[in-house]
C-alpha cells in the first residue's frame, strides 16, 4: 500500500512546539513521527505526540453550525452572531461583549480576534486561557525587561552547567525537553540539576538535588539566594552597574525576608545543608538556566516569584549568553503567539500596551480602525464574574473549555447558563462549555488547520493541513472575519488566506518600531504564498538585520525599557491567600498527568493515552491517608467551600503531609464528579490576574459506596444516572467505565440491562449473581463476539480489567473463554499485561515486571532493549526505574 509523502507540521499540545511529520495513507490512516529537522525536538516525540494519529476522528465532532441545538446554515449562524453583537453594542456599549480565546488557536486566528474586539468593537474584553498558565511570567518579564521576552532558547539546556527546574514537572509536562536534559547529563556528567517542587515528581529522577519546598515559599528561597550571592561577592558589577537599576532596593528586600541560609531554610521547611548546596552551586556555576513553569506562575504571588529568580540572573549577569538565563516554559502550543498579537486583555498587538496613548494611536492608525480600546479589559476570572453580574451580555468562547478549567467552575457554568448570548467555536460538540452555547460554530481541528504557532523559545513554526475538511467545519480566522464583515468592517477584514493575515501581523510588528520593541518579525512581512507555505522554523526577532532569526536576546545589555536598562524588582514574599483551617486542613494542588492534555477532549479519544491514567485521583501522603481512613485504590470525596469531587485514592510518600494533589483534566464528558476546577477558589495574582491553582484548601473523606463495578462495552454512551461515581475512558475497540453507587438496586439484572440499553428479551446474554457475596457479573454477545461485560461487587476488589479488555480484540469467544470471562480469571494461555506503563509501545506493568525478573534486567536501557519500553519519548523511564527498584 503506497503512502503519500509526509506533511511537516507542528504538534498541538504543549509549548515545546515539536515538529511532526504526519502521513495520511490511502485508507485514511494517519501516522505521526517526529520531524528530525525541527530545532525544538530534533525528531523526538512524547507519548501524546506519538498518539496523535489516534485522535484524528469524526466521532463527537461538531460538524455543522447550530442555533439552539438545531442545524442551520453558515449564513444564518453568522448573521445571528453579527446581528446580536451589533445590537448589544448599540444598546449597552462595547464592554457588554467579551471574547474568551485560547492558546490552541493559531496566530492568524488570534490576530483577527484581537483586531476585531480591540480595534473595531472597541473593547479590551478579550482574554485567553493562557491567562491561567503563563500570564505571571509575562508580567514578570515586562517588569524586569520592559517587554514580554523569553531571552533563552532550548539549546541553552544542553549548554548549561546547571539547570534549576522550579515549579515544573518537566518529565510529564514538557517531556521532550526533559529528554534533552537527560541527554545533556549523559554528554556532560558535570551538569548539576536542581528540582524545586513540593512534590517528588517523576522529574526528580534527573535531579541531583530535590528541594521539597513548603508550598508557596519560592520567593523566600530565591531572595535567600540573592542575599547569599551578595555576601559571597558574586555580583557581576560591570553588568549590574551599566545595564540594570534597582539592585540595592532588591537586595534590601531579600535581606529582610531571608537574611541567612538558616532563615531561608526554616521558612521553606528545607534542610539547611540542601539549601546551602543549592546556593553554593548556583554561585560557583556561571552557565545556569532557571526553568520555571506553572508551579511558579499559578499563584497569588506568581509574578513576584518569577521576579525573585530573575533578580538572581540580573545580579550575576547570567542572561543573553549561551547556557544561561531565566526560562519560562509555556503550557500551550501557541500561548506565545497569543502574546505576540495581544491576546491578553491588558495587551495590544505586537507587544504594545492598551493604556499607552502612543501605542493605541499607532495601532489605530495602522488598522485604520474607527475605534480603539484604551483601557484593559476584564481578565479571565473577572470576565466570567462580569457575565454573572450581567455587565457582559454576550460572550464568544473559542477553542477552550472554561466550565472545566477555570476556578470556581460551577459559578462559571451558572454564569453562562444565564448569559443573554453564548457563542462557542469548537471542534467537539459535547464539551461542558459547548453544551451551554446558544450558537455553536464548527471549527477545524489539528490536521485540518493552516497557519503558524510560536513555542516557548520564540520559534515560529508552520502548522499545515493534511486532512480534508469534515462536514461544514471552518477555520477560526474565517469564522471571525465573516462575523467582522457582517458587522460592517469588510474592508478591514478582507483576508482570503492565512498568509494575508500573517503578513499584516508581521508588518505591524515593525511599524514605527525603531528598535523600541524586541518583538519584530518585519523580515517576514513580504512573504509570498509559496514562501509562507515552505516557511521553516525561525526564532524571532526576524528582521532585515537578522533574516535568519535570533537565538538569544539581551546579550548586548540593551533591554526594552525607556532607559534601556533591566529592572531589579524588590520582592517582599507573601503567603498564599488560602490557608488551611480546621474545616479545610489540606493544601490542594492541581496539575497534569503524563498522557492527557487539558480537558481531554482530544487525548481522551486515544486508547493508549487513556490506558496509563484512566481515572481522576487524589494523591495523599500515607500518614494523612491513615488519619482520614482512606485507602489506596478506594474512593474519596475531596471538598472545598466551592464544590466537591469523587476520585480514586493514590497513597504516596512523594506527596507532602498536609497536601493533596488532583489532576486538572477530567470533565463532565469523562467523569461524574471529576472537575477539580470546581474546588479552586478564585484568588488571582494582583498584577497578572493569574489564578492560584496550586494552593487552595480542601478536606478529604472516604466515599462509602455500597457497590463498586466496571463495564467494558463497545458503546460510547451509557445511562449512568444511578452511579454516584463514574468515569469513562477509551480502549481499543471499546469504552471502559468505572462505576460505584450509594443506592443498592433490587434487581441487578434489570439494572445491568438498563445501563447497557438492552431490552429485557435479550437472549445472547450470560450472567452470574452470587447473592450471599453481592457479586454480579454479566456479558452480552453479538454472535460469538463480546459486546459488553459488567462486573459488580461490594468493594473495590474486582477482577483485573486488562485481560478482559484483550477479549474485545477477538472475533469469537469459545465456551471456555466465556466461562473464564464470568469467573473473572484468565485462561492459562491468556497473559495479563497489567496497567499500561509505556504508552508509545503499549507495554504493561506486569509484562515489564515479569521481564525484569525472568531476564534479570538491571537498567531502563535493558528494559528498552527487551521490550522497547522507554525507547521513544522516554517519559515512562521514571516508572521503569521504580519497577526496577521494586524488584
Amino acid at each position: 500500500m503506497s503512502k503519500t509523502s509526509p506533511t511537516l507540521t507542528t504538534c498541538p499540545y504543549c509549548g515545546v512546539g515539536c515538529g511532526v511529520a504526519a502521513t495520511l495513507d490511502e485508507l485514511g490512516q494517519v501516522t505521526v513521527k517526529g520531524d528530525k529537522s525541527h530545532p525544538a525536538n530534533e525528531g523526538r516525540m512524547c507519548s501524546k505526540g506519538t498518539a496523535l494519529g489516534d485522535t484524528v476522528y469524526l466521532q463527537e465532532r461538531l460538524l455543522y453550525p447550530e442555533i439552539a441545538g438545531e442545524q442551520v446554515s453558515w449564513d444564518q449562524a453568522l448573521d445571528t452572531v453579527a446581528g446580536e453583537f451589533g445590537r448589544i453594542v448599540r444598546e449597552h456599549g462595547p464592554d457588554a461583549i467579551a471574547f474568551y480565546v485560547s492558546g490552541q488557536l493559531l496566530t492568524e486566528d488570534y490576530y483577527v480576534a484581537n483586531k476585531l474586539m480591540k480595534g473595531f468593537i472597541g473593547s479590551g474584553n478579550i482574554d485567553t486561557n493562557s491567562r491561567l498558565c503563563m500570564s505571571s511570567a509575562v508580567a514578570a518579564y515586562k517588569r524586569a525587561f520592559g517587554e514580554d521576552i523569553v531571552p533563552c532558547c532550548y539549546d541553552d539546556l544542553e549548554r548549561a552547567k546547571m539547570i534549576v527546574l522550579t515549579g515544573s514537572n518537566t518529565a510529564w509536562c514538557h517531556p521532550v525537553l526533559y529528554q534533552r536534559i537527560v541527554k545533556a547529563r549523559k554528554c556532560n556528567p558535570d551538569l548539576f540539576v536542581v528540582l524545586i517542587d513540593p512534590r517528588r515528581t517523576q522529574t526528580a529522577n534527573v535531579a541531583d538535588l530535590h528541594l521539597g519546598i513548603k508550598p508557596g515559599r519560592d520567593a523566600v528561597l530565591f531572595n535567600g539566594l540573592l542575599n547569599y550571592l551578595d555576601e559571597a561577592g558574586e555580583n557581576n558589577e560591570i553588568f549590574s552597574s551599566n545595564f540594570t537599576t534597582g539592585m540595592e532596593e532588591a537586595l534590601a528586600a531579600a535581606k529582610d525576608s531571608a537574611p541567612s541560609i538558616k532563615a531561608a531554610a526554616k521558612s521553606c521547611q528545607l534542610p539547611v545543608e540542601d539549601v546551602h548546596e543549592f546556593y553554593r552551586m548556583f554561585a560557583r556555576t556561571e552557565r545556569v538556566v532557571t526553568v520555571f513553569s506553572q508551579g511558579t506562575n499559578q499563584s497569588s504571588s506568581g509574578v513576584d516569584k518569577a521576579n525573585s529568580l530573575i533578580n538572581c540572573h540580573l545580579f550575576t549577569g547570567r542572561i543573553g549568553r549561551p547556557g544561561m538565563g531565566p526560562f519560562s516554559l509555556t503550557g500551550q502550543p501557541n500561548a506565545m503567539g497569543g502574546r505576540e498579537v495581544g491576546g491578553l486583555a491588558n495587551q495590544l498587538a505586537a507587544h504594545m500596551e492598551l493604556e499607552n496613548p502612543e501605542h493605541t494611536d499607532r495601532v489605530q492608525r495602522f488598522w485604520d480602525s474607527p475605534v480603539i480600546a484604551r483601557k484593559s479589559g476584564a481578565k479571565a476570572v473577572d470576565l466570567f464574574r462580569n457575565i454573572a453580574d450581567g455587565k457582559i451580555k454576550a460572550v464568544w468562547i473559542m477553542a477552550t473549555n472554561p466550565v472545566v478549567s477555570l476556578p470556581e467552575a460551577d459559578k462559571v457554568r451558572a454564569a453562562l447558563e444565564q448569559c443573554e448570548l453564548v457563542v462557542v467555536s469548537d471542534c467537539v460538540r459535547e464539551t461542558d462549555t459547548v453544551k451551554l452555547g446558544h450558537v455553536r460554530l464548527p471549527a477545524l481541528a489539528w490536521g485540518e488547520q493552516d497557519g503558524t504557532v510560536t513555542n516557548s523559545e520564540r520559534c515560529i513554526s508552520r502548522q499545515r493541513a493534511f486532512l480534508p475538511v469534515p462536514g461544514q467545519a471552518r477555520s477560526d480566522w474565517w469564522i471571525i472575519t465573516e462575523v467582522a464583515k457582517r458587522m460592517g468592517f469588510a474592508d478591514h477584514f478582507d483576508f482570503n488566506d492565512p498568509v494575508d493575515i500573517f503578513r499584516e501581523h508581521a508588518a505591524l510588528s515593525g511599524f514605527e518600531n525603531n528598535g523600541q520593541r524586541a518583538f519584530n518579525i518585519s523580515g517576514l512581512e513580504t512573504l509570498s504564498y509559496d514562501e509562507y507555505d515552505t516557511l521553516k522554523p525561525v526564532r524571532w526577532p526576524v528582521t532585515a538585520a537578522a533574516p535568519n532569526g535570533t537565538d538569544r536576546l539581551y546579550g548586548n545589555g540593551k533591554f526594552s525599557t525607556a532607559d534601556g536598562k533591566a529592572r531589579f524588582i524588590p520582592i517582599t514574599p507573601r503567603n498564599p491567600v488560602s490557608q488551611p483551617t480546621s474545616e479545610y486542613p489540606y493544601v490542594l494542588n492541581t496539575g497534569r498527568v503524563r498522557d492527557h492534555w487539558h480537558t481531554i477532549t482530544r487525548t481522551g479519544m486515544s486508547p493508549r493515552l487513556s490506558s496509563h491514567t484512566f481515572e481522576p485521583y487524589v494523591e495523599i501522603h500515607p500518614e494523612d491517608a491513615a488519619r482520614e481512613e482512606v485507602v489506596d485504590g478506594g474512593l474519596a470525596c475531596v471538598e472545598s467551600a466551592h464544590g466537591h469531587v469523587f476520585v480514586r485514592v493514590r497513597v504516596s510518600d512523594s506527596q507532602q503531609t498536609g497536601s493533596l494533589f488532583v489532576p486538572m483534566h477530567w470533565s463532565g464528558q469523562f467523569s461524574s464528579q471529576g472537575r477539580i476546577g470546581a474546588l479552586i477558589k478564585s484568588v488571582v495574582d494582583p498584577v497578572s490576574g493569574q489564578p492560584e491553582s496550586k494552593h487552595s484548601t480542601a478536606k478529604i473523606s472516604k466515599c462509602k459506596a455500597n457497590w463498586h463495578g466496571f463495564i467494558l462495552s463497545r458503546r460510547s454512551s451509557l445511562d449512568l444516572q444511578y452511579s454516584t461515581y463514574w468515569v469513562r475512558s477509551r480502549g481499543k475497540g471499546l469504552w471502559r467505565y468505572e462505576i460505584a453507587g450509594l443506592e443498592q438496586p433490587e434487581d441487578w439484572a434489570a439494572r445491568a440491562r438498563s445501563l447497557l440499553g438492552l431490552p429485557n428479551g435479550q437472549t445472547d446474554w450470560a450472567e452470574f449473581f452470587d447473592t450471599s457475596q453481592n457479586h454480579y457479573r454479566a456479558a452480552q454477545f453479538k454472535g460469538s463476539r463480546l459486546e459488553s461485560c459488567i462486573f459488580i461487587g461490594p468493594t473495590e476488589m474486582l477482577p483485573p480489567r486488562d485481560w478482559l479488555i484483550s477479549l474485545f480484540q477477538e472475533d469469537k469467544l469459545d465456551r471456555k473463554a466465556r466461562a473464564s470471562l464470568l469467573s473473572g480469571t484468565p485462561l492459562i494461555d491468556q497473559e495479563d499485561t497489567g496497567r499500561i506503563v509505556c504508552a508509545c509501545f503499549n507495554v504493561g506493568e506486569k509484562t515489564i515486571s515479569r521481564s525484569i525478573h525472568e531476564q534479570k534486567l538491571k537498567t531502563p536501557e535493558d528494559i528498552g532493549a527487551c521490550l522497547q519500553a522507554g525507547t521513544n519519548c522516554g517519559s515512562c523511564i521514571p516508572e521503569l526505574r521504580e519497577l526496577l527498584a521494586a524488584r
